[in-house]
């Protein structure tokens, strides 16, 4: 299903042009807008889900194999030295675009941007990573 007020769904679907890569019958991958790196690049399901929680697992595990082939042609083609692959949900998590994509951000030694993607590390007592990890076990 097509979401008529989503940009993403837009793009995917060819009605806004867009810088594309690479085109199959479920996805689409363009050029983003406002890369954080040369070859910054999206990969875009053709059908709407706003986030991971709505997406079949189907389809994320075809946009994952996806994202394997692509950074792994786009390492050849751009000479990168690294790749980040990321995926947010919620506006929290840096959600903007509220449609199922991936960022495929190529990284190179030296570049301004490397420092983008860095955290503070947490600190958890013992009892508290073992009820983390109790919480989080799969039943």
């Amino acid at each position: 299903m097509k979401k008529d007020d989503c940009i993403f769904c837009r793009i995917a679907a060819g009605e806004i042009p867009s810088n594309t890569i690479y085109e199959d019958g479920e996805f689409r991958v363009i050029l983003d807008l406002a890369p954080a790196s040369k070859g910054h690049a999206l990969i875009l399901p053709k059908e709407h889900y706003a986030d991971i929680y709505e997406i079949d697992e189907e389809t994320a595990g075809k946009a994952m194999k996806l994202a394997k082939r692509m950074t792994t042609h786009m390492t050849k083609a751009l000479a990168c030295d690294g790749f980040n692959i990321l995926q947010n949900n919620h506006e929290v998590a840096g959600q903007t675009v509220f449609h199922f994509h991936i960022h495929l951000i190529p990284r190179y030694q030296n570049a301004k941007n490397n420092d983008i993607l860095m955290w503070s590390h947490e600190t958890f007592t013992e009892e508290e990573m073992a009820q983390i990890r109790d919480s989080l076990k799969v039943k």
